[in-house]
């Protein structure tokens, strides 16, 4: 076989393979779609992401879904930021008062011993981790700080916060998005 018949054999696979892609796509979808599918379209799941924490463990998104499976409130902070020193103490509230959600407070954009004086300092007993490589700054992309994420128990982000919040802002979101 010439040259030519090797290019023209080639660009048919790759057009055949293409067309097999495409096509599974469009009936993996469809077939999501009429099972009954529960996300709405535009929902984003949350980037998974392992840090090491304030108690010397670990913390993955992934197996908290997998084997606790409560909803989370992801706060994203640094202990240069007032904001952050000011709502503090209502997160820190806030998961005592609602045990049914898992509250994790990562520390971004700071260096780990700046931020354990300061969660120190504002007397935080929440779980705290650490995000030692940018990789959760960078998967969550906040706006500024602190940013907080309301994550289902199913992994979807149900609300992303800009700004501080404060324990009346998290209950009523809590009842609004976790039935609480």
């Amino acid at each position: 076989m010439g040259m030519a018949g090797m290019n023209t054999r080639r660009l048919l696979l790759v057009v055949v393979a293409g067309i097999s892609i495409v096509a599974t796509a469009c009936s993996s979808s469809s077939a999501s779609e009429s099972a009954g599918s529960t996300l709405p379209k535009d929902a984003e799941i949350a980037p998974a992401f392992s840090v090491p924490t304030s108690n010397g463990g670990e913390f993955s998104l992934s197996e908290h879904l997998a084997n606790d499976g409560r909803p989370i409130f992801l706060n994203l902070w640094a202990s240069w930021c007032f904001p952050c020193r000011e709502e503090m103490p209502a997160i820190d509230a806030s998961s005592k008062a609602f045990p049914e959600v898992a509250f994790l407070g990562v520390s971004v954009q700071d260096s780990r011993s700046d931020a354990e004086d300061f969660a120190e300092e504002i007397g935080v007993t929440y779980l705290l981790g650490f995000d030692e490589d940018d990789a959760v700054d960078d998967a969550y992309k906040p706006l500024g700080l602190p940013a907080s994420y309301l994550i289902s128990g199913d992994g979807i982000i149900v609300e992303k916060i800009f700004g501080r919040v404060t324990e009346e802002d998290l209950a009523t979101k809590f009842a609004t998005h976790f039935g609480l």
